[in-house]
């Protein structure tokens, strides 16, 4: 398998109202290869005109095109479509999506089936869909009239970023909104590739829209704009404090899935084997960089000493290289400043706890953004490495002592995206996973998701939630309409 993908452009342009098309201004960036650091392509920069010209395109067909006006049934058959074209492409999807982020190859192939799986999911959801109907009798009767709120501002991130999109996209369009999406702009790769399968599948113009650029830019353009009625952002919760303060003046519907540093609870009785396999791929699966990987896994007393040397062992066993090759389990970071944000986590870590694992660059690999999955023990729990979002193949592990003690260790974060309880207590887990601050918990289980629950965080980790019909939810407006069956008594004011 060749690590470079056939046809692979030399330029990357915006899509606008059915056309490939550049800057208005002329603005490019450069885009990076994870694995060399090498410019291979440029990619369109674009600015608030470029916004401007999206917005309009997607407003234009919000008003008047067919595309908010279809049936439920007609939209899924397009989305349906669009889920075959995914499915089809799988093989070539996954080169892209693993050349752009560094994605070990055998990652990426499953991110592009979940792609697929988004689309079908929400196609089905929306036909399926029933709103509420509310009966006085003989008296009146009050039902739901659900509606597209218009253009959709979808801001992406760039870890496994085509699946990320495809979260978006999928119910914005399933409720008849149109979208102006803007991918992350260390990986504009793979959302390149959005606009030939929509138009194979038939998705009328300007429903679809994308501008590439930098998020002070583009993003920053797309947050502010009056006539984007909703944004749903995915990234560092600071880039969200951010947007949260922009969407204010225009009180705009906003989901916000921010970071995460989430805890892994293992306790004295857990199945340790399960439990260590479940964990090392929680936080070094997608090279680390993950939202909700369990990156600050807290053992009880009683196993500690031989959670840690068999967690260590195994993470220096794990294969790190070229993202091509089948047998990588991590590749690259996606970027060069990420891995020296990384890198720089890792040099704090060795004040901060003892380094069993990792902390640096692996071997062989003098080159790129690699990064030697790295286990620090012993940590304190204020240890920045502990607190802080590091969001690469970096773990901290803690020892507990009781229930109370890892609650309040697990509960001790500014974030609160996930949590994962290993215990073969059943009482305990439940009233673990009631009590710890967390939108999401997996009881012994990494994350696997259910795409009819909700998906988000709580405190530092987001705002609102998506997943099922929360996400329909948040794309509608809805509607109540009164309908009086008899005559009501109205206090006559003026009559006497």
């Amino acid at each position: 398998m060749t690590r470079i993908p056939e046809n692979l452009p030399a330029h990357i342009p915006h899509y606008i109202g059915g056309r490939r098309v550049d800057s208005i201004g002329g603005e490019r960036f450069d885009v990076l290869d994870p694995v060399t650091n090498e410019t291979y392509a440029t990619a369109a920069a674009g600015r608030k005109a470029d916004v401007d010209a999206a917005v309009d395109a997607a407003r234009e067909a919000f008003l008047h095109g067919p595309w908010p006006r279809m049936k439920n049934r007609q939209r899924a058959r397009i989305l349906h479509r669009i889920a075959d074209i995914v499915e089809s492409r799988d093989a070539e999807l996954a080169v892209f999506e693993s050349f752009d982020s560094g994605l070990p190859i055998t990652q990426a192939r499953g991110q592009a089936q979940r792609a697929a799986e988004n689309f079908r999911f929400f196609a089905d959801l929306v036909v399926a869909q029933r709103d509420d109907t509310y009966k006085v009798p003989g008296t009146q009767v009050n039902y739901v009239n659900r509606k597209p709120k218009g253009v959709a501002g979808l801001i992406t991130p760039w870890n496994t970023p085509f699946m990320l999109e495809s979260w978006k996209l999928g119910p914005a369009l399933a409720s008849g909104c149109t979208v102006v999406l803007k991918p992350a702009e260390f990986t504009p790769l793979s959302a390149s590739l959005w606009a030939g399968i929509f138009e194979e599948a038939e998705l009328p113009t300007g429903v679809f829209n994308l501008v590439n650029g930098l998020g002070e830019e583009a993003g920053d353009a797309l947050v502010k704009h009056p006539d984007v009625p909703l944004i749903s952002f995915t990234g560092e919760s600071s880039t969200g404090q951010l947007i949260f303060a922009n969407c204010a003046p225009h009180l705009k519907a906003m989901s916000m899935e921010l970071g995460g540093k989430s805890p892994a609870v293992v306790f004295a009785d857990a199945d340790l084997e399960k439990a260590i396999d479940s964990t090392l791929f929680g936080v070094f699966s997608l090279n680390g960089e993950r939202c909700t990987a369990g990156s600050r896994i807290l053992v009880e007393r009683g196993v500690y000493d031989e959670f840690v040397e068999r967690y260590a062992a195994r993470a220096r066993n794990i294969v790190v290289g070229d993202p091509s090759d089948p047998r990588t389990e991590v590749g690259s970071l996606v970027h060069p400043e990420h891995f020296q944000k990384v890198m720089s986590y890792i040099e704090i870590g060795r004040s901060e706890g003892r380094l069993v694992a990792g902390g640096g660059r692996p071997e062989g690999l003098d080159t790129g953004n690699f990064v030697a999955p790295t286990v620090f023990a012993d940590v304190r729990p204020d240890a920045r490495i502990f607190q802080e979002e590091i969001f690469g193949p970096v773990v901290a592990i803690i020892p507990f002592d009781d229930d109370a003690e890892a609650l309040s260790l697990a509960n001790d974060t500014r974030y609160g995206l996930a949590a994962y309880v290993w215990t073969s207590k059943l009482e305990r887990a439940h009233l673990f996973a009631q009590s710890v601050e967390a939108g999401m918990v997996w009881l012994n289980s990494h994350n696997v998701r259910d795409l009819r629950s909700p998906f988000g965080g709580v405190k530092a980790s987001g705002l609102g939630h998506e997943g099922g019909y929360r996400s329909l939810d948040f794309y509608s407006d809805q509607q109540a309409v009164h309908i009086t069956l008899g005559d009501v008594h109205t206090a006559r004011f003026g009559a006497h």
